[in-house]
């Protein structure tokens, strides 16, 4: 990759560190770090180490997740209007966590940790099918994939509205709740299981870089360029699905963090995944962590949802990309 490319992401890398340090001393209770280290408070310590730093950290798995499975469908796609929400497949995932909530089974200890995600991951999937499926017809088009998108999220949310319905209180308050998203919720056993499942999946995903790149160019001439389409296209499929589901069923849904740091790394680092893969993740990352560090701060000591704010963003980002691509093809 060219200088500029390495030394843009290793900026960003730095950035992103300084910021995870700044961001775990913010919330309804200060906690500088240096008071944290320098101080003899216990109580302070222990309400940093299990409360605020497993927050943060999942805000930067969180971020780097959506934000990759975003650059993965608009490379697939090729289409920077792809997205997770956009296209049903966020609504997917809510759709089969919220039937897991309010249809409780129970699991051994381990197994109950990833359940949430392993529904999550069906839902994802099934949406993520029905989406690449009509990708491949020739008349398919973006209005086209949109409106299906549309669909599907409207069929999901009727059934999670269903399920809110015939729920208790206490499971229809966290379905209200997390249907928001949130990070109020983080331990490290969550963060242990996102983190797992993040992990693995972001480095097959480097791994199809090259491969994502020769697609740009066409299923046909990616054959011709030694790629096998079929296999490549389904790995990458089932990833976005696994990073889309691992953070549905933990932080709830947060939208458009996959549409808009993946088109922002590619008006900045070019159109090569390998630089646009690692530029997404820590791009998402940050940016979810500052909007979480948001959240937690400005209605102190309340907490606003994330996703909030993250539509609060993405919406206008939306419309704009919208307006300037009708404003190219007229």
């Amino acid at each position: 990759m060219p200088r500029r490319i390495t030394f843009s992401l290793w900026t960003l890398a730095f950035t992103l560190v300084l910021m995870t340090l700044l961001a775990t001393g913010f919330g309804a209770l200060r906690l500088p770090v240096n008071l944290l280290w320098n101080g003899t408070d216990d109580a302070l310590r222990q309400i940093w180490f299990t409360i605020r730093l497993p927050r943060v950290l999942l805000a930067l798995v969180i971020g780097g997740s959506l934000a990759l499975a975003g650059c993965v469908m608009q490379g697939l796609f090729r289409n920077p209007l792809a997205d997770p929400g956009l296209l049903g497949i966020s609504s997917g995932a809510a759709c089969a966590v919220a039937l897991w909530v309010v249809l409780p089974i129970t699991l051994p200890a381990l197994l109950m940790l990833y359940a949430p995600m392993l529904a999550a991951f069906i839902g994802a999937l099934a949406a993520t099918l029905v989406i690449f499926l009509l990708s491949q017809q020739r008349d398919s088009s973006l209005s086209r994939l949109l409106l299906v998108g549309i669909a599907i999220n409207a069929l999901c949310g009727a059934a999670v509205g269903v399920l809110s319905w015939v729920s208790n209180d206490a499971q229809l308050r966290q379905l209200s709740l997390w249907g928001m998203g949130s990070l109020g919720a983080a331990q490290w056993s969550t963060l242990l299981a996102a983190t797992s499942l993040m992990i693995p999946t972001v480095l097959i995903i480097w791994r199809l870089a090259s491969a994502l790149n020769l697609l740009q160019l066409g299923d046909e001439e990616a054959h011709y360029l030694g790629v096998d389409v079929r296999i490549v296209q389904r790995i990458l499929l089932l990833c976005s699905a696994l990073l889309v589901a691992s953070a549905v069923a933990v932080s709830g849904v947060i939208g458009f963090i996959g549409l808009v740091v993946p088109h922002l790394m590619r008006m900045w680092l070019g159109s090569d995944h390998r630089a646009v893969i690692p530029g997404s993740v820590l791009s998402g990352a940050f940016l979810l962590l500052i909007a979480d560090t948001i959240a937690r701060t400005v209605v102190s000591p309340a907490e606003m949802p994330v996703g909030l704010l993250t539509s609060l963003l993405g919406a206008p980002w939306f419309l704009w990309l919208i307006f300037r691509r009708g404003g190219q093809n007229g």
